[in-house]
């Protein structure tokens, strides 16, 4: 991490600590001079948030004279794509589909149930050759997973 990325995370750590449902997922400055900032919530995230998030980190970058250079500074939500990374964004999309890709290559998907330190539960719909479909509940070890992503219904 870089010193304006650890700068950054104080600003925003700072700022959300007035709202204890937001958190930070990630702090990332990109070539070309793209501050990227993205923030989370336990009940979403709305724009006003992101704007008075946007202004407090501005504000202090300029004041403080920590970047040299030009650049554009972006708050967002992690957005629907993204993998799921810290455990408050497993908790909040408990009950919600999600598609594990796992060391080995394969994928999963099935409900998530729980997060723990050391696996991940879903509850998996299996059919077996030439038998009903059924719901098992399974427990991946979090070290065999790669990425988690929620899956979107449009039903």
């Amino acid at each position: 991490m870089t010193n304006v990325e650890k700068r950054v995370t104080e600003l925003v750590e700072e700022k959300i600590a007035e709202k204890p449902n937001l958190f930070l997922v990630s702090v990332k400055m990109h070539s070309q001079g793209k501050l990227l900032i993205l923030i989370d919530g336990d009940n979403g995230l709305d724009v006003g948030d992101c704007a008075e998030i946007s202004r407090h980190v501005g504000f202090h970058l300029e004041e403080e004279n920590v970047l040299a250079d030009a650049y554009t500074l972006e708050v967002s939500s992690p957005g629907i794509d993204a993998p799921l990374t810290l455990p408050r964004q497993f908790v909040k999309n408990y009950g919600r589909q999600v598609s594990l890709k796992l060391q080995d290559g394969s994928k999963r998907e099935g409900k998530l149930l729980a997060l723990t330190t050391d696996h991940l539960k879903i509850e998996e719909k299996i059919k077996p050759k030439g038998k009903k479909a059924e719901l098992i509940e399974s427990n991946i070890p979090t070290d065999d997973i790669v990425e988690t992503k929620v899956l979107i219904s449009f039903k």
